[in-house]
C-alpha cells in the first residue's frame, strides 16, 4: 500500500505541475520555451526560498521529473558547491549537479538529430 501511496503523489504533483503549464500555454502568448525557462527559473527560486525541497520530499519524482525539477536540482547543487569550496562553488555546482541530465539530452539530441530526417512546418 505504502508504494501505491508514493505513486499517487508522485501522479498528483507532476500533474499539476503540467496543469500549470497547459494553463499558461492556453492563456498566455508565452511561447513554450518561454514557459520551459520559467519552470527551471521557478525551481531554482522556489529552492532558495525553502519552498521546492518541501515538495520533493512529499512527492518524490513526482517534483523532480518536471523541469521545476531540474531547476531544483540545479539550486541543490551550487547550494553543495559552496558549502564545500566555498563561494566559486556557485558557478560549477549546479553543472557539477545535473551533468547527467544534460548529457543524456544532448546525446538523445544527436541520435534523434541522426536518425531522423529534419524537416520544416509548413
Amino acid at each position: 500500500m505504502e508504494v501505491l501511496w508514493t505513486f499517487v503523489k508522485a501522479f498528483v504533483v507532476g500533474g499539476l505541475i503540467c496543469v500549470i503549464g497547459e494553463i499558461l500555454i492556453l492563456t498566455t502568448k508565452l511561447t513554450s520555451a518561454r514557459i520551459l525557462v520559467l519552470f527551471v527559473v521557478s525551481g531554482v527560486v522556489l529552492t532558495a526560498l525553502g519552498l521546492y525541497k518541501p515538495v520533493v520530499d512529499f512527492a518524490g519524482a513526482g517534483a523532480t521529473v518536471p523541469l521545476t525539477g531540474f531547476g531544483y536540482s540545479l539550486a541543490m547543487g551550487a547550494f553543495e558547491a559552496v558549502n564545500e569550496n566555498g563561494l566559486i562553488g556557485a558557478f560549477y555546482g549546479g553543472v557539477t549537479n545535473t551533468a547527467a541530465g544534460i548529457t543524456a539530452a544532448v546525446l538523445f539530441g544527436l541520435l534523434n538529430a541522426l536518425l531522423f530526417k529534419p524537416h520544416a512546418k509548413p
